[in-house]
């Protein structure tokens, strides 16, 4: 179960990272040198070009941190009952949460720590 959620916060994050990650480069062509060390040298051109054509059509999705939280809490509702309330906690940064990753790394990881006490 943990990995399942796991590996459904780290796809969550990743489409959400991604999509910032066009803009930035359809805002900034000198940015995001395609150095083809992190990654492919000719994706990374294609996909620079592709965002920078998405810009001009005006066809780059909402990086509106508002429509961002609500499609991660959307995401949410997709969880088991009993996982619902852990999942809104890390998309919303509460309680002990840290992240770590990247989108070149695969995604960025959210995690919570929920201390539990035994019966």
């Amino acid at each position: 179960m943990k990995n399942a959620l796991r590996t459904s916060l780290a796809a969550l994050c990743a489409a959400g990272s991604l999509m910032g990650a066009a803009s930035a480069w359809a805002d900034d062509p000198g940015q995001n040198v395609c150095d083809g060390v992190q990654q492919d040298r000719n994706a990374c051109l294609r996909e620079k070009g592709a965002a920078r054509e998405a810009a001009r059509r005006g066809a780059l999705p909402s990086t509106d941190p508002a429509v961002l939280r609500q499609n991660a809490l959307a995401r949410c509702t997709r969880q088991p009952p009993s996982d619902r309330a852990a999942c809104e906690a890390r998309v919303t940064g509460q309680g002990d949460t840290t992240m770590s990753g990247s989108v070149l790394g695969g995604g960025i990881i959210r995690q919570t720590v929920t201390p539990v006490t035994s019966p």
